[in-house]
């Protein structure tokens, strides 16, 4: 019964997808980046909407579980999902053996490489960088470095290690570990400590699963949205999920790489449109010290707002929220015309 279920949802989910426009686009296929094959998809329902290329987080967690969710959203804009090298449908194809270089320098590179493909593909100037999470790391660096390739900078969910200064999340997390009675774990942390550059890969996932399932907020949202999304995902067979969690824990080795990063230190003038969009009570990436870096930016149009409702993964759990930020916030920035739906 249980696959069956997931059977009708996939075929009411891929039903629901068709572009069927004059003008859209749903292609999807393999192009060779950074020297292996990375998955690259791309959906609108018109071209003449203003791109988007997304930088998925996780590390390793494939946006493409999405895009049902999202489906509103190709109305306004074109949409370039890519599977980074360790996620998804990228890591599937090669399998661990197959991805190459594993470093941050490595993806900020490849996504060098997207970019300059999908500007040529689509025949666009610019791209509207969106990233989320993790991929908020390498965005921030892409958007800082290339104005010339960017229209504007969206992070969602965004990440600011600074330099490992800011320990709200490890403070909040013993809080709530504390509050519960929850001794063992309460222990374990605090002996973990707040220094994230001297954690392990290993410690660094364990960390971020008990910030997850220690908010009620962030742990419903993992179960309703991103669990949902990937067992009903069209794109996904079952061997391709077990591809996807593997994927997801062969990435964990990205998570220590970027405790070292100092985005004040690396720099907050940014020479394009600039805007943060963070959920209001998101425990794992908090909005507070992101509203503190946003407020020391220096950019030609900035702006930040809060999605209400909502944890970790803000974007995807209230897709209509986020999309009305974009059209009212974003859209008429990097288009000229006036804001609206």
């Amino acid at each position: 019964m249980l696959f069956t279920y997931r059977a009708l949802k996939r075929r009411a989910h891929a039903r629901a997808l068709r572009i069927t426009t004059p003008n859209g686009i749903d292609e999807s296929s393999y192009v060779r980046v950074g020297g292996i094959d990375q998955w690259i998809s791309i959906r609108g329902e018109d071209l003449a909407n203003p791109v988007i290329l997304e930088v998925h987080g996780g590390p390793g967690a494939s946006n493409l579980v999405f895009t049902p969710r999202t489906r509103a959203w190709e109305r306004h804009f074109t949409i370039v999902r890519w599977d980074m090298r360790g996620a998804g449908l990228t890591f599937a194809a090669g399998g661990p053996g197959g991805q190459g270089e594993m470093t941050l320098d490595r993806l900020y590179a490849d996504a060098l490489e997207v970019t300059a493909h999908v500007r040529a593909r689509l025949g666009v100037a610019k791209v509207l960088l969106v990233a989320n999470s993790f991929g908020t790391v390498t965005g921030l660096r892409l958007a800082r470095d290339h104005p010339e390739l960017y229209s504007a900078y969206v992070g969602t969910d965004q990440n600011i290690n600074d330099g490992g200064r800011d320990t709200s999340v490890h403070d909040a997390l013993l809080a709530r570990l504390a509050a519960a009675g929850r001794k063992k774990e309460l222990a374990k942390t605090a002996a973990l400590g707040p220094d994230r550059s001297a954690w392990t890969a290993r410690q660094w996932s364990e960390f971020a699963k008990t910030v997850v399932t220690t908010d009620p907020l962030t742990y419903d949202t993992m179960k309703t949205v991103v669990i949902r999304s990937l067992w009903f995902s069209p794109f996904h067979t079952l061997r391709g999920l077990r591809a996807y969690l593997k994927g997801m824990t062969f990435s964990e080795r990205l998570g220590p790489q970027a405790t070292t990063v100092d985005e004040r230190a690396e720099g907050t003038v940014f020479r394009l449109p600039f805007f943060l969009f963070q959920g209001d009570s998101d425990v794992l990436t908090p909005p507070e010290p992101a509203r503190r870096f946003y407020e020391e930016v220096t950019a030609p149009v900035k702006d930040f707002a809060l999605i209400r409702g909502a944890s970790h993964f803000a974007s995807f759990r209230h897709p209509d929220q986020f999309l009305d930020l974009m059209l009212t916030k974003v859209r008429p920035v990097v288009t000229g015309e006036a804001a609206g739906r």
